[in-house]
């Protein structure tokens, strides 16, 4: 009796899913830092809450640091002291380290 052989058991040594070309695509032309910096500022809302995102006035990264800009000075005063926490819900988020400091200003 012949087996039957499915699609996912046929499949070539040479053939890739979607998930692994994009992924093989980003390392190919060094894409994948840039995109996880796109997310990291385009999640602040829902990492940091509505609260926090109404009160921020700019996000920006460069070089490894995040840097935001905030229009309340208590708030500020209030992240700068739980930094390490807000550095490390960034993180996860992405879920990988992109970000090494943040500024808050």
């Amino acid at each position: 009796m012949k087996k039957y052989n499915s699609p996912e058991n046929s499949r070539k040594a040479d053939v890739l899913t979607l998930k692994e070309g994009i992924t093989a695509l980003l390392k190919a032309y060094r894409l994948q830092g840039k995109l996880n910096e796109t997310l990291v500022v385009s999640s602040w809302e829902r990492i940091m809450g509505k609260a926090v995102a109404l009160k921020t006035q700019e996000v920006y990264i460069s070089q490894g640091k995040l840097f935001v800009r905030l229009s309340s000075a208590p708030l500020k005063h209030e992240l700068v002291m739980a930094k390490t926490r807000v550095l490390d819900l960034i993180n996860a988020e992405v879920g990988e380290q992109v970000i090494k400091e943040v500024v808050f200003l």
